[in-house]
């Protein structure tokens, strides 16, 4: 095991957004593109407003990452917030898929020497490593969003994403190999 710290980092780093990502992709395969625009309340977002804005932060956040500020002088974050009416559910999942993708190319191609590098967001100057937690707690807080809200729409007929309610002692015995304690 010769991985650096800084290394290990970028790697575990790229795996929790991974999974970030992989829970908002499982909420929105349950959803009808009709939902998609739906919100609980008026003061509410809907899955599409979510998706537009993590879109943009990803996009204003990841792009030169390493050398322009994080808030690019072209977004226009409360734009975000409002939705085109016709927003096709294929155009909606295009900017998700590319603002990940964006998310992934950029931390891959750091190194670790890079962590140490301050860069700045909004003015404010962070650390590479601050910045990393900076985003990945803002797309988790939001794809939770995502995950509740989905849930919300689907009522009854949601597929859980985790261990179901009252499942905990069948889940914990298959994980650890104990089977037969499943069954009881």
């Amino acid at each position: 095991m010769g991985e650096t710290v800084g290394a290990l980092y970028l790697a575990e780093s790229i795996r929790e957004f991974q999974k970030t990502k992989d829970l908002g992709d499982k909420a929105l395969a349950q959803i009808a593109d009709a939902d998609l625009g739906r919100a609980l309340h008026a003061e509410g977002n809907s899955l599409a407003l979510l998706i537009q804005h993590l879109a943009g932060n990803m996009r204003s956040r990841w792009t030169d990452f390493l050398t322009t500020d994080g808030e690019k002088p072209g977004r226009d974050r409360d734009r975000e917030f409002e939705l085109d009416a016709g927003v096709s559910r294929a155009a909606l999942l295009a900017r998700w898929e590319a603002g990940w993708a964006l998310v992934f190319s950029t931390l891959a191609a750091l190194t670790a020497d890079d962590l140490r590098r301050e860069i700045t967001i909004r003015a404010e100057p962070h650390t590479v490593v601050r910045a990393i937690h900076r985003q990945l707690t803002h797309y988790a807080y939001h794809v939770g969003q995502m995950v509740m809200l989905a849930k919300a729409l689907r009522d009854a007929d949601w597929q859980t994403l985790s261990v179901r309610k009252g499942g905990s002692k069948a889940f914990n015995a298959a994980k650890f190999g104990h089977a037969e304690e499943a069954k009881v």
